[in-house]
């Protein structure tokens, strides 16, 4: 019956390629099929064009050619196949699809060649390529020449290299600024390859640094490249000025001035009544009743009087404000007060108005699993967002999960659930030792949290868990997010198990050891380093680190006391172990100023228990698989290395664990049409033992089988992205599956058994 399908799917598609897509053209009409050749000759000792522009010299000739897209690289023309062979007056469903789908042709006429030859040798002078030249042919197809696509020839001279850089050079305080800026460019260098683009990021470069320094008013415009190439044949002369007639105001360099901050009622409220103080940071004004520390938001400004005014100030005030997560409109406004004066000052006026401090989500979620489970999820959130007039913010959390087995083996009603509750408090800021460098243009939080859950498998065990922690989070550098959990204990209990599970955990104590009850003190680091490289933003990495240490501290303790052998609290055992993982996200965006991205990951990952445990915590053992993983294979349903569980116990998810994570994933992201953007993905990876376990042959890490152990798969996926939020779906397809040893051939998965999908909310990396 597939079979059938896929038969009858090709001809479809091959009977659509094969109609009549000129039948309605004019004699003196031809059809745009697309772009044609794209040919750079280069001149001698002409050196090769950098991609981005390449890319935009290409994007130029190119225009939409009536090519309906399946796929990022499949075309068929569907629209002009039903404006030349359907009937415009068609009624009932046939004229409503033909009004959907219809697109009148493109014409070579409306494409107008000679002016996009035109732009990409602007775009080519732009750029340093001075006496190249670019002409185009109309390819007319040979069977057809009602059909024809354009291409396009650039001849490529030498580009103009700078020569020179003349400066403002006058006593002018202004000018002395700008000209100190300008020289420490990374572009205004001789050698450097004549680019306007270049040149207008400068402007705004300077410009920017200008606001920072007092010149509040000063814009891009009022500065201007001169470019001379005769002074130095085949070179480029480049001279800094300033346009004629710029504003008084702007020419003069601002001192911070009065401060005052208004700090108004929700609007649902009464405005009422204005409490003035004065703060180290200026005039505050309070509309009481308030709820709020008097000290809060003087902490929050930035300004200082008597300073040399700059917009960064204005920035991270308005920053710091938002991230307390208690006003909902922020305005900063500078106010001329005395330009007369010597040192021309601007009164600061920042209004910030209370929004509701309560806050109230919900997120429903639905699952499908390879054990035949499948069931719905919700997550139930609320929040207060200035607990003790602070800026405190307290959160509860419950989420709940529910699954049900489908099929012959549904083995009673009520399946597997799952349900928790969290309650953290998070200060805005640290109650820490002063030790801990940090950044206070930014908000640093201390959260303090509290949360248990309960896992019922009912063919299996019953689960509860707990944990309490407090935790650091805070910025030392621009770029660069400290979270350090200063103390985190958890503690879980299997409640209840069935008689398969136990005697499932006699065969394998190894397994065994990683659920019983025990107490899990922890304490963790992370550092994450996110940047993009450019003012584009082409090139961006993520790199994130993490350590975390558990029970060494309460092992110290209990050695000191003279405790031997295993070490217990409260007359349960406590874990010790040591586990640290690095992963690092590199963005690429392949056509500038596109939705075009390469997104690539490398995760690796490792863990070892000794001393006080010979086994790490089911708990925290690694897994891999599903939306935000492989997404060819369902999540716990691979590894470790080429072990795989019996088919009676793969529903309990308990044993595809391990101790040593790989796992590498490459993502081509585009758009499609308006929300919708498309992907085709590649992920390989996989999780192994550290140590052996002879009842999971195969999941030992050994160099002998390492790459045989990689499961690999690849796959295409939508999301709808709306800005606030992206709904995924992923259509995986496994090439490799380590379990499968008995198979000779690499690609060793049958194709009916080699498909999984995933929906999921947010990027999977």
């Amino acid at each position: 019956m597939k079979s059938l399908v896929y038969v009858m799917t090709a001809i479809l598609i091959v009977a659509i390629a094969s109609c009549s897509t000129t039948k309605r053209l004019a004699e003196d009409e031809t059809r745009y099929t697309g772009l044609g050749r794209f040919v750079v000759d280069y001149a001698e000792n002409a050196e090769k064009m950098p991609s981005a522009l390449d890319a935009e010299l290409r994007k130029t000739g190119e225009t939409d050619a009536n090519n309906y897209i399946i796929a990022p690289f499949i075309k068929i023309p569907l629209g002009l196949w039903v404006y030349n062979n359907w009937n415009d007056s068609s009624k009932g469903l046939k004229g409503w699809l033909y009004r959907k789908w219809v697109k009148q042709p493109v014409l070579i006429s409306e494409v107008k060649p000679e002016m996009r030859a035109k732009i990409m040798q602007q775009l080519l002078d732009d750029n340093g390529y001075f006496g190249s030249t670019v002409t185009y042919d109309i390819e007319y197809d040979k069977r057809n020449k009602k059909k024809a696509a354009i291409g396009y020839t650039l001849n490529i001279k030498k580009p103009y290299p700078i020569d020179s850089i003349i400066y403002l050079g006058d006593d002018n305080p202004m000018y002395r600024y700008i000209d100190s800026v300008a020289k420490r460019s990374p572009y205004l260098q001789k050698g450097e390859i004549f680019s306007v683009d270049s040149l207008e990021a400068e402007r705004i470069r300077i410009v920017n640094s200008m606001r920072n320094h007092g010149y509040y008013y000063f814009k891009p415009e009022y500065i201007e490249f001169l470019a001379d190439s005769i002074i130095t044949p085949g070179q480029i002369a480049i001279k800094l000025n300033l346009v004629a007639n710029i504003p008084e105001m702007a020419k003069l360099q601002y001192k911070t001035g009065k401060i005052v901050t208004i700090i108004q009622r929700n609007s649902d409220e009464s405005p009422g009544t204005p409490d003035t103080m004065q703060t180290s940071k200026g005039e505050l004004i309070v509309m009481e009743p308030a709820h709020l520390r008097k000290n809060l938001i003087p902490s929050c400004i930035t300004f200082r009087e008597g300073k040399i005014f700059s917009v960064r100030d204005m920035d991270r005030t308005q920053t710091r404000l938002s991230r307390l997560g208690m006003f909902g409109a922020i305005q900063i406004q500078p106010v001329p007060s005395d330009t007369s004066a010597k040192h021309p000052t601007l009164d600061v006026y920042t209004s910030a108005r209370f929004q509701s401090p309560l806050e109230a989500s919900i997120e429903v979620n639905a699952t499908s699993k390879s054990n035949s489970y499948l069931g719905p999820g919700i997550i139930l959130g609320l929040s207060n967002n200035n607990t003790f007039g602070g800026g405190e913010r307290l959160s509860l959390q419950l989420n709940a999960d529910y699954e049900w087995q489908t099929g012959r083996d549904r083995s009673s009603l009520f399946n597997s659930y799952e349900f928790g509750l969290t309650a953290s408090l998070a200060f805005p800021r640290l109650l820490a030792p002063s030790f801990l460098r940090r950044n206070n243009r930014d908000l640093n939080w201390t959260t303090i949290s509290l949360g248990g859950s309960i896992l019922n498998r009912p063919k299996f065990f019953k689960m509860a868990e707990f944990n309490t922690g407090i935790t650091y989070e805070w910025r030392a550098f621009r770029h660069v997010q400290n979270q350090w959990t200063l103390f985190k204990l958890g503690y879980t209990k299997l409640m209840s198990t069935t008689t398969e599970f136990d005697s499932i955990m006699l065969q394998n104590p190894a397994i065994a050891l990683g659920f019983e009850s025990q107490f899990i003190p922890q304490m963790n680091y992370t550092y994450t380093y996110d940047k993009f490289f450019e003012r584009e933003r082409i090139n961006g990495i993520n790199i994130q680190a993490s350590i975390t240490e558990a029970g060494n501290i309460f092992d110290g303790i209990w050695s000191l006391c003279g405790v031997k052998g295993q070490k217990k609290l409260f007359g349960t055992p406590f874990s010790q172990f040591i586990k640290g993982q690095f992963q690092i996200v590199y963005n690429r965006r392949l056509v500038r100023k596109s939705d075009q991205w390469l997104v690539t990951r490398f995760l690796i990952g490792a863990e070892h228990a000794y001393g006080n445990s010979t086994q790490v915590p089911y708990s925290e053992q690694f897994y891999i698989g599903g939306a935000n993983s492989i997404r060819a294979f369902t999540v716990r349903s691979l590894g470790p290395g080429s072990y795989r569980a019996p088919i009676t116990e793969r529903d309990g998810y308990f044993d595809q664990t391990g101790t040593f994570k790989l796992e590498m994933n490459a993502e081509y992201r585009f758009p499609i049409v308006s929300i919708l953007h498309g992907a085709v993905f590649v992920d390989a990876g996989n999780i192994w033992l550290l140590k052996e376990d002879p009842l999971r042959p195969g999941g030992l890490l050994t160099r002998k089988d390492f790459l045989k152990d990689i499961a690999l798969g690849t796959g295409v996926g939508l999301r709808v992205d709306i800005g606030v939020m992206v709904l995924r779906g992923d259509l995986g397809y496994g090439l490799h599956a380590p379990y499968y040893t008995g198979i000779d051939h690499y690609f060793n998965i049958k194709f009916k058994n080699a498909w999984a999908f995933h929906l999921a909310i947010g990027y999977p990396f």
